[in-house]
C-alpha cells in the first residue's frame, strides 16, 4: 500500500507565513506546523500576553486539525515553543484547558525567537478517527 500526502488548508486558522503548509496529511496520520497566534480575521498577532497568545495558538491548533478531519482529543504529541520560559505556568494552564483528559505526550521548549515576535508557538501529531 502506498501512502499519498495531502496538504491541509484550514480556512479557519491564518494562512502560512512562508513556504510550508499549515499541515499534511499521511494515511490516518496529520501533521502540523507551528501554530503561532494570528487571528485571521485581523491578520495580527493577538495581544494580551502570553495566556491570550496560548489560546489563538491552540485555536488555530484545533482548526486546522479539524480541516484534516482530526481533532485535539486525538493528538498524540505537541510540541510547544516559549520566548520565555518564566512564561511556563500561564501557558501551561491554558493548555490545560484545551487538552482536558488523556492529553498527548509534549515537549516544551524555549527559543529566542519566534515568528513575528510572537511568545508562543505549537505544533502536533494526531491521527484521524476512521
Amino acid at each position: 500500500m502506498s501512502l499519498k500526502k495531502e496538504v491541509v488548508v484550514s480556512e479557519k486558522a491564518p494562512a502560512a507565513i512562508g513556504p510550508y503548509s499549515a499541515g499534511m496529511k499521511l494515511g490516518n496520520m496529520v501533521y502540523t506546523a507551528g501554530q503561532i497566534p494570528v487571528d485571521r480575521a485581523t491578520g495580527k498577532v493577538v495581544e494580551g500576553g502570553v495566556a491570550a497568545e496560548a489560546r489563538q495558538s491552540l485555536t488555530n491548533l484545533k482548526y486546522v486539525l479539524e480541516a484534516a478531519g482530526s481533532g485535539l482529543e486525538y493528538v498524540v504529541k505537541t510540541t510547544c515553543f516559549l520566548a520565555d520560559m518564566g512564561e511556563f505556568a500561564e501557558f501551561n494552564a491554558v493548555y490545560a484547558e484545551f487538552f482536558t483528559d488523556n492529553p498527548p505526550a509534549r515537549s516544551t521548549v524555549a527559543a529566542k525567537t519566534l515568528p513575528l515576535n510572537v511568545r508562543v508557538e505549537v505544533e502536533a501529531v494526531a491521527y484521524i478517527p476512521e
